[in-house]
């Protein structure tokens, strides 16, 4: 009688916990998948393409047999993908993936205050075949880091996260099962933010430009009856200045917004221009026989545009630190 009544325990149990099962899948609960990221690099960065590339180790641990993560990763925001060495076993019942993968990422970069910018890395990443209803990410934070060695040069890593979310897309990618335009799929976002030292950088880039502005400048000390210094030397800094501009927007990308670059730039194109026109005026009363007033007046105004290019410079370049 007590062993009738320990298989009758027995055999309502497991029927129960599989009706239970059973019912959580039609009632289309997802199943999950713990994914974790070791960043080993990021490297190669062009901003005139918008793109990056990174090296990392990318791993799964799931239940579900039917899910293969082997040749159903996805990464939405990469361009390229090589092929990834991929090693797979099963720990405790379950199915674990390790993934080495190198992918060259796409990045609207930020160049409005470049270069004092801050960037934001985020990498997604989805199984290309299961959607949220199948299968949803829960994160390894534990696990999931950069590597103690990874340095990018000029920049900083201020921020390390990885999370899970739901990328949503407006469109049924031609299932004709579904009622409406619309299909989720579970994600997971590698989230890095740099900062860039960019001190060194800014010297670089713009010392051409201050040079240029500065041989203009020195025609303030050029009597204003020596005609060809006086409008040559501002002449030759603003083509200078111009070349200058060339140079560092041929390596950002092209953009509507007024950067920094743009601002520094047309800020030293237009004080030439006053330089020129302060010396147009002093020749013109050097012309009327007021030598006294023209070189009192070739004085006054360099000071007053030295003074004033200066200050406008720190006052971009402030802003553009502390924004």
């Amino acid at each position: 009688m007590q062993k009738f009544l320990l298989s009758l325990f027995l055999f309502i149990t497991v029927a129960y916990s599989t009706a239970y099962s059973i019912s959580k899948k039609e009632e289309g609960v997802p199943d999950t998948v713990h994914i974790g990221a070791y960043v080993l690099s990021l490297h190669d960065i062009n901003f005139k393409d918008k793109e990056y590339t990174m090296r990392l180790w990318l791993w799964m641990l799931y239940s579900n047999p039917e899910f293969d993560f082997t040749t159903q990763v996805e990464v939405p925001n990469a361009k390229s993908i090589e092929k990834p060495d991929v090693m797979v076993d099963t720990i405790d019942g379950k199915i674990w993936v390790l993934m080495k993968m190198k992918c060259v990422m796409k990045q609207n970069w930020k160049v409005h205050d470049y270069p004092f910018d801050r960037q934001q890395i985020k990498v997604h990443v989805e199984n290309t075949m299961f959607d949220a209803s199948h299968l949803v990410f829960v994160p390894d934070t534990l696990g999931s880091k950069f590597d103690n060695d990874f340095a990018i040069d000029g920049w900083d890593i201020s921020n390390f996260k990885v999370s899970t979310g739901i990328n949503e897309y407006s469109t049924a990618f031609g299932d004709i099962t579904m009622d409406e335009q619309h299909s989720e799929y579970g994600a997971f976002c590698i989230t890095l933010d740099l900062e860039r030292n960019a001190w060194g950088l800014f010297f670089k880039l713009f010392l051409g430009m201050y040079i240029s502005f500065f041989i203009a400048a020195i025609s303030f000390v050029i009597d204003p009856e020596d005609v060809d210094p006086k409008f040559g030397l501002p002449v030759g800094g603003l083509f200078a200045s111009v070349g200058n501009k060339y140079i560092i927007d041929s390596i950002l990308p092209e953009t509507t917004l007024f950067t920094l670059v743009d601002s520094l730039h047309s800020t030293t194109f237009l004080f030439i221009l006053f330089i020129i026109a302060s010396n147009a005026y002093s020749l013109i009363l050097d012309r009327r026989k007021k030598r006294t007033e023209a070189r009192s007046f070739n004085k006054t105004a360099g000071k007053i545009i030295l003074t004033a290019y200066f200050f406008v410079n720190i006052f971009l370049v402030i802003v553009a630190i502390y924004k």
